[in-house]
């Protein structure tokens, strides 16, 4: 389908070819929806109904009322604004005080893109100006300047340098190229015919005719060319344009409608362009299940039954989650399955928190896609203002120390373990009053805002909130193990230095005459540590070597030129696949391995 659409042969047989199914694969799965997905459907949609087979089309070499014919206003019309819609509700969107405020991608400028822009406001402010800022203005101003014969050649600049970066900054497909192939959109409609104009002559004769366009009976001429009124087939094209773009308007703002959809962000991930105003990092997974029966208690490794981690996030899908478990685990000795989720997530750089009950039963709790979800616990926006605290407290951490920020509801506990990695582990309070129970010393012992004390390495321990309002803390450790591991890996590398300058008069051992470069006499195994020592010195001579702007531009075009190979051959082995069968499974894969070589 696909491909009938780009050479414009049995156009309209190729859009259903790709509409079809291209939209059931979409709705099959909704943990794979997202904008850029939604974008290429709605996109394929509109080319269903519009004339884009009039130039340079195989369906034009055979129907000659078709072969450079005009096309309607309205089929330009209906392409244009929606990809002005794209940007301006993006921009709107980001208008979000998270987005305006920094604190969306707030980590995105230390990326190699945006060195040319690195100045000596630091990286908060470049975070702030550059991504936020740069992003707001871009989103807003894109579609109009886009619009303007004066401004287009600015905005094509700017819109081109802006994709381009974003297809390195995010793993997001094609959606990066697709938005550079619509800038021709708002160009004038006559500009291929202008750029085959300038081909030498030889080549003209295999290219698409430059001559003027031929009139269409599907378009409406006023003037000498008229001829007599509107038809109804034209009331409707115009009806449908604008009842269209109104729906893509109205859309984005739907979500006081489909409530049972909403989470700390309105509805799904996929038709309202809020794009990248949202990061999530997500520090605690638990999924409890108890016998209904028995009630034995057990425990199910996030992710169990399922590829994708998109349920994290959103009320219904953990809804949906639940009740595929409580089929599922029958088949494993556990009747009358009762599912709970514990799961913590900081959004825009807040606080870890919950984003669901963990007392509610989610096989038997209710959810409706039109009534909001009573048992997704609320975002804490009031303790927003604390970013800009916990920036500071983090800048005041040495190297080797990190912490954890988490805030919870009154009457629930936090169960968390201390890995005897960490052995130096502490739990401060920031607000409100904590009860912390030390499950195998049995112990309690209170803390009220600005107290902290040590946590025992290698047990459990609970965190109950007893304040009447939300409790804030925060986590300092340090990894005992990483650590010490820096620490031999500085003393190997002090070593190796004053053996180079003569200043170490003792000999080195066998195992360690690989630091100078020489073979490893025979029958001495290699040391763990000077191995890990070597692949670090090669990984930094790598980058220092490959860190100039010309070498990064080459390892983007030799990665993009492997990845469009790659699409190219497996495309060709499905379609020989389609056409005469699937080979031996050796065979395949050894066709696959090609495919993927690097």
């Amino acid at each position: 389908g696909a491909l009938g659409i780009m050479l414009g042969c049995c156009y309209r047989l190729s859009c259903v070819a790709f509409l079809c199914p291209y939209w059931y694969l979409l709705l099959l799965d909704k943990t794979s929806w997202n904008n850029h997905s939604y974008l290429y459907g709605l996109l394929g949609f509109q080319l269903a109904l519009l004339g884009a087979d009039r130039y340079g089309s195989v369906d034009g070499l055979f129907r000659p009322q078709k072969r450079n014919a005009h096309v309607p206003l309205w089929n330009y019309t209906l392409l244009r604004a929606q990809v002005f819609i794209v940007y301006f509700i993006a921009g709107l969107k980001k208008l979000d005080a998270d987005w305006v405020g920094g604190f969306s991608m707030g980590t995105l400028a230390r990326h190699w893109l945006f060195a040319p822009f690195r100045s000596g406001q630091g990286r908060a402010g470049q975070g702030r100006l550059v991504v936020h800022g740069g992003g707001l203005v871009l989103d807003l101003s894109a579609g109009f300047l886009l619009f303007f014969d004066a401004t287009r050649p600015l905005a094509l600049v700017f819109v081109t340098y802006f994709h381009c970066m974003n297809s390195q900054l995010f793993s997001i497909g094609m959606f990066s190229y697709t938005m550079l192939a619509t800038n021709g959109l708002f160009c004038r409609p006559e500009w291929p015919r202008e750029l085959l104009a300038h081909c030498p002559p030889w080549l003209q004769g295999w290219l698409p005719s430059t001559k003027p366009p031929q009139p269409s009976p599907d378009c409406h001429y006023g003037g000498r060319r008229a001829r007599g009124g509107l038809r109804p087939r034209q009331h409707l094209a115009a009806a449908f344009t604008i009842l269209y773009v109104l729906e893509q308007l109205f859309l984005p703002y739907s979500h006081f409608i489909t409530q049972g959809y909403n989470n700390w962000t309105n509805g799904l991930y996929g038709y309202s362009w809020d794009m990248m105003v949202h990061s999530r990092f997500h520090q605690h997974v638990k999924i409890t299940y108890r016998d209904g029966l028995t009630g034995e208690v057990g425990y199910l490794k996030p992710g169990a039954f399922t590829q994708s981690r998109r349920w994290r996030d959103h009320a219904d899908m953990l809804k949906q989650y639940s009740a595929c478990l409580s089929r599922l685990l029958p088949r494993y000795n556990v009747s009358q399955p009762q599912i709970y989720f514990d799961v913590w997530v900081s959004i825009n750089e807040r606080f870890q928190q919950r984003l669901v009950d963990p007392r509610v039963d989610l096989v038997r709790a209710p959810w409706s896609p039109w009534t909001p979800t009573p048992w997704l616990l609320p975002l804490l926006v009031d303790l927003s203002p604390w970013r800009q605290r916990l920036q500071e407290l983090e800048a005041q951490l040495d190297g080797h120390m990190d912490t954890v920020f988490i805030a919870d509801f009154p009457g629930l506990h936090l169960e968390n373990f201390v890995s005897e990695d960490l052995g130096n582990t502490s739990l401060r309070v920031l607000r409100g009053q904590v009860l912390v129970e030390l499950v195998e010393q049995q112990q309690n012992r209170s803390l009220q805002e600005g107290d902290g004390m040590q946590l025992p390495a290698g047990q459990y321990h609970k965190v109950h909130t007893v304040s009447p309002e939300p409790s804030c803390y925060m986590y300092l450790y340090v990894n005992t193990t990483a650590l010490e591991l820096e620490r031999n890996l500085t003393r190997l590398q002090e070593l190796r230095e004053r053996v180079r300058n003569g200043t170490e008069q003792s000999p080195l051992p066998p195992e360690l005459r690989p630091l100078l470069g020489e073979p490893l006499p025979a029958g001495t195994p290699l040391d763990p540590l000077v191995s890990l020592f070597l692949r670090r010195e090669q990984r930094q001579q790598r980058r220092e070597r490959e860190s100039s702007l010309a070498q990064r531009l080459r390892r983007f075009l030799r990665r993009k030129f492997f990845l469009f190979r790659r699409s190219t051959l497996m495309t060709l082995i499905a379609l020989r696949n389609l056409a005469l069968g699937r080979p031996a499974p050796e065979r395949l894969a050894q066709e696959v391995a090609f495919a993927s070589w690097r």
